[in-house]
């Protein structure tokens, strides 16, 4: 049997090591890249150290690219690397657009040029859609980004599209709604609630505040949407999808969830902060998976609550000083 390699970037965030995983569990040969080879080593869930390899690439060098692809060659590529932020998508407009745009055009063309066999997958965002009027959002409602982290991305997607028909790669862009984990970083809010609920549960702190709670998103488990990706990849002709829960729930509820979970109501700890407070998007921001059940055969298996408890639960473990297998404090 002939053992498949993948190429990961940004295998040491929450997307990247869970895709790692599913990869690994499928016998493939799996290399991660990264800016900081021994950083990205200590930053590996527990259960990557020594089953992936690592070389150093910086997205924006075109020509590393290049040698990689004919050093590794991959028959798969996923790229997770970008600027990513929880609330931060205003912060260095230049180096979003560097780093979540012109580096996948530079990725597009070096697989052009190395191997066009290579099947390469693009982590897009629900972020592309921003002041969009139609809800739910599918493959063909227009995009009209409202933020330069959005705009980048966008930008990612014309270019592989571009590839796609014009020089016939096999190149795919997944837009991805809100996708958390215990691996999510903690300066996004479902982390930051987590994270909260545990060490006050432990004693460890006595309030969160947060901005608004009536905002709702489209919240998903990562591991189920790295599957889509990888789904993505193993059918015959190249496409674009929207991953996405096809549900929305209020930070409110996602608070209740979590201090539920450990046998508390939230209205006791949670207080709304008027610093933080971030107005709900014009347009409700929830994804259409039709597309993706019919072709894919994809769909969610991690719930809201399940996704909320599995959450908490990594943090109380972690915060009490026991091992937890479930996840590590990755951000994408």
């Amino acid at each position: 049997m002939t053992i498949k390699t993948a190429l990961i970037t940004g295998i040491a965030g929450q997307d990247g090591s869970y895709l790692a995983e599913l990869l690994l569990a499928e016998e493939y040969r799996v290399i991660g890249t990264t800016r900081d080879v021994r950083r990205a080593s200590a930053d590996l869930v527990a259960g990557l150290s020594g089953k992936v390899e690592l070389l150093e690439w910086n997205m924006l060098d075109e020509r590393r690219a290049t040698e990689l692809l004919a050093l590794c060659r991959p028959q798969e590529l996923y790229n997770f690397a970008a600027c990513s932020f929880g609330s931060g998508m205003y912060d260095d407009p230049v180096e979003i657009g560097e780093v979540n745009g012109l580096a996948v055009a530079r990725i597009l063309e070096a697989i052009r040029e190395t191997d066009q066999s290579i099947r390469f997958c693009q982590a897009s965002s629900r972020e592309i859609f921003g002041a969009e009027s139609e809800s739910p959002q599918s493959e063909q409602t227009p995009a009209i980004p409202r933020s330069p982290y959005g705009a980048a991305k966008l930008y990612a997607d014309s270019m592989v599209r571009i590839y796609r028909r014009h020089y016939g790669l096999f190149a795919c862009s997944a837009i991805l709604f809100n996708h958390e984990s215990p691996r999510r970083g903690l300066d996004f809010v479902t982390r930051k609630i987590a994270r909260e609920a545990a060490r006050i549960k432990l004693g460890l702190a006595s309030e969160l505040r947060l901005g608004n709670l009536e905002a709702r998103r489209d919240w998903g488990f990562a591991g189920d949407y790295v599957r889509g990706m990888w789904l993505m990849l193993q059918q015959r002709q190249a496409d674009d999808y929207v991953l996405a829960s096809g549900e929305t729930h209020s930070v409110r509820e996602f608070c209740e969830c979590a201090f539920g979970y450990v046998g508390l109501d939230y209205r006791d700890y949670v207080q709304e902060d008027a610093a933080a407070y971030r107005p709900s998007e014009p347009t409700l921001l929830v994804g259409n998976i039709s597309k993706a059940k019919q072709a894919l055969g994809w769909e969610p298996r991690v719930g809201i609550r399940e996704l909320v408890s599995m959450m908490v639960e990594a943090d109380l473990q972690t915060l009490s000083g026991k091992p937890s297998v479930i996840g590590a404090e990755n951000s994408v």
